[in-house]
């Protein structure tokens, strides 16, 4: 069992920056692989980011590969995502997931924080 809570969403202008992170519960958070998920107002949730289990492998979906860097830190069972160079089109809700195999498809994510609102004005 994972439990993950989101923070550090909020309100930036178009071009700046935010971190966000994402807290993980449970001894086995280093077995499992992570993303970041987004679902803006009217549309489905998409794959953003995710790392494998030992951060040996990265994979990014094309409209934030550049812009947006995953990390995570197994000794502090925590999971982050700098967004640098924000663009309107990336105010949604984030969501950091938990899978244990390296997929990017959302339903094959096991465990999913509640979300944190990122909004990019322009």
């Amino acid at each position: 069992q994972v439990q993950l809570v989101e923070s550090g969403g909020g309100l930036e202008q178009a071009g700046g920056s935010l971190r966000l992170s994402c807290a993980a519960s449970g001894r086995t958070f280093s077995s499992y692989a992570m993303g970041w998920f987004r679902q803006a107002p009217g549309k489905e949730r998409e794959f953003v980011a995710a790392i494998s289990w030992i951060e040996t492998s990265t994979y990014y979906a094309d409209s934030v590969k550049g812009r947006f860097t995953i990390s995570r830190d197994n000794a502090k069972n925590m999971v982050y995502l700098q967004m640098n160079s924000l663009k309107p089109e990336d105010t949604a809700v984030y969501y950091c997931a938990a899978s244990r195999r390296w997929v990017t498809a959302a339903r094959q994510y096991n465990y999913w924080g509640q979300g944190t609102q990122v909004t990019v004005s322009s």
